[in-house]
Order: C-alpha cells, then sequence, then structure tokens
C-alpha cells in the first residue's frame, strides 16, 4: 500500500477517498505521488498549522482500508477467477455424467435440456456454493478451493448475481437515482462517470433508448432487462452472472454477452436458444435432473452460428421495420 500512488490507492480501494475527505487532505492535483510522498511534500509551517502526524495518518489510512475491507467482507488480493462443479447424482441417483468442469473468468457456458429437467436446480447450487448438502449432491469450488462460507451468507459481496426473463421494478425511482444509490453504495469515486456508461452500455442493448430523467416503473421489459445487465457488468462487485432464459428479453443477446465477459465476469444461462446455445464456449446438457454430458462448441456449430445470427439479424430488421410503421417487402 505504501508504494501505491495516491491515484493507485483511489482506483484500488474507491473508499480511501473518504479517509482522505474526512482528515481534510487536498489531494487534487497531487494523485501521481504516494501517500507518503505527498505528505512529504507538505511545508513545514503548514504541518504545524494543522496539526499534522505523519506516521499517524500513515497507519490511520491502512486501519481505514483494513476496516472497511472488512465491513465490505472483501477478500484482499484474492480475485475469483474460476469456478469448478464436481459431480453429484441426477434424479434416479446415478452419478452425473462428467468427472469436474471448471469454467474461467469471460468464459461463457450455456446449460440445456428439457423444461423440468433441472437447468434452474444447477444454477442454484452454483449460487449457495453448494457442499454436498443440495438434492443434486454436487460440490461447488472457487479458485479450485472449497468456498468461504461469507460467499452464502454475505449481503454486502454476493459471488453470484441472477439475471432473469423477468425483471420488474417496484421502487418509484427515476434511472439515474436507482444507479445513483447503487453507485454510492459501492462507494464508487467517479460516480458521475460510470453512471453515464452505464446508461450507454444500456442503451446499446436495449430495443428502444431511454433516459436518465425515465421512472425505472416506466421501463419496458426489454429496457428493464437492458438497464439491469449494464448494471450488473459495469457496477456489480459479483464474479459470477447466472442467466436464466433471456432469449425473449427484447435486448442484444450477443452484445449483452459480450459486455459481461470484457467486465471479466463468469458466465453461466439456462436457454432453450439454439444461438444462445451455440455462442458459449461449452454448453452443459441437463437430463433427469442431473448433468449428463459437457460438450465443447465445435468449429461446425461456429458456422452454423454464423447462419443463425444472420438471421437473427434479418428478424431484428423485420422488428425494427413494424415498429417504424414501415412495410415490409420480400426481397
Amino acid at each position: 500500500m505504501y508504494n501505491m500512488t495516491i491515484e493507485e490507492l483511489l482506483d484500488k480501494y474507491p473508499f480511501s477517498l473518504a479517509y482522505f475527505q474526512d482528515n481534510k487532505i487536498e489531494i487534487e492535483g497531487r494523485e501521481n505521488l504516494t501517500f507518503n510522498e505527498y505528505l512529504d511534500s507538505l511545508s513545514s509551517e503548514y504541518i504545524e498549522d494543522m496539526a499534522i502526524d505523519k506516521e499517524v495518518l500513515l497507519e490511520g489510512l491502512d486501519l481505514f482500508i483494513q476496516q472497511m475491507n472488512s465491513f465490505l467482507e472483501v477478500e484482499e488480493d484474492k480475485g475469483i477467477y474460476s469456478l469448478s462443479i464436481l459431480p453429484g447424482n441426477n434424479k434416479s441417483g446415478e452419478r452425473e455424467g462428467f468427472n469436474e468442469l471448471t469454467i474461467r473468468k469471460s468464459e461463457i457456458v450455456s446449460i440445456v435440456g428439457p423444461t423440468g429437467s433441472g437447468k434452474s436446480r444447477l444454477l442454484a447450487d452454483i449460487e449457495w456454493t453448494a457442499q454436498n448438502d443440495t438434492p443434486t449432491g454436487r460440490t461447488i469450488l472457487i479458485n479450485g478451493e472449497l468456498p468461504d462460507k461469507k460467499w452464502r451468507f454475505s449481503s454486502n459481496n454476493k459471488l453470484v448475481a441472477q439475471l432473469s426473463q423477468n425483471m420488474n421494478f417496484v421502487m418509484d425511482l427515476t434511472v439515474m437515482e436507482f444507479l445513483q444509490l447503487h453507485a454510492e453504495s459501492r462507494m464508487v469515486v467517479d460516480i458521475e462517470g460510470t453512471i453515464e456508461r452505464i446508461i450507454q452500455q444500456a442503451n446499446n442493448l436495449a430495443g428502444e433508448k431511454f433516459q436518465l430523467d425515465t421512472p425505472v416503473t416506466a421501463l419496458s421489459g426489454g429496457q428493464s432487462r437492458a438497464l439491469m445487465i449494464a448494471d450488473t457488468a459495469i457496477l456489480s462487485s459479483s464474479p459470477i452472472v447466472l442467466i436464466d432464459e433471456i432469449e425473449n428479453a427484447g435486448i442484444d443477446r450477443r452484445k449483452a454477452l459480450d459486455l459481461l465477459v470484457s467486465e471479466d465476469k463468469i458466465v453461466l444461462m439456462a436457454t432453450h436458444d439454439p444461438t444462445l446455445a451455440l455462442i458459449a464456449d461449452k454448453r452443459i446438457v441437463i437430463k433427469n435432473g442431473g448433468i449428463s454430458e459437457v460438450i465443447d462448441t465445435t468449429k461446425e456449430e461456429k458456422e452454423i452460428l454464423h447462419k443463425l445470427e444472420e438471421m437473427d439479424l434479418y428478424i431484428q430488421q423485420m422488428r425494427s421495420d413494424l415498429r417504424k410503421g414501415n412495410i415490409l417487402e420480400n426481397d
């Protein structure tokens, strides 16, 4: 910490800005210095007038960061880079058809199977970091190790963010107020810039654009999902995103997945849509409540995906023309 510049400190520990403000430390324009260098640059007259004790301030910053990390339940210097699933059993008590599945950040895995086959149960096992204590008997590892219990019970640092097809707001807030509350709760330094980035990405996903002063209760289903996906990608601390059937979500699905992956999220999605299934790097096949096999997406399937996306683009264009009141023509 002592070798980090103030700019690096603020980037890694955004909440440290509060420490500087509470101690009336003017850091603007001095962010390229370490905190120790900053204190050394102060004149003796200023130090005397402000009753500054360098050692106390240095130790105080270290203690403040430790206390805030503890409060926010942040594990220092250890991000989530992999999720592993160890096999359990299907509804007939038979062992699942794989040995171990490890998913790393920026990977996309789809989950396919008939309705009622157990896709949602797998998502629930991951969300609760199952330890052979759910009906399936699966075990979930984080970074190759048994996860800390805080991932189950932490209210501040959730391991998993869930995105479903049914998203409805009940709060009487504008989009700006909603995003500002979330950004403040995360102690983001550049709240304005973060909100601007989220609304830009959300409108990039939505079929119809909306503004920051739009009430969240007035958003359409597609707009709500676009907002939550952008918010989850950019502002949520959850490293794993579980998506449950967004094929009819009214958003650009490819862009949504690209956004989540670009923010180093581990993405799993339960889907019946062949386009979404083939976008994934691999797919988990669910039968009779268990994972029957794990399939890597083949080169031939990626070629099929290209054709499916061309068809999707054609359909989206027709949908856009209908919204604009245009007459559809057979090319």
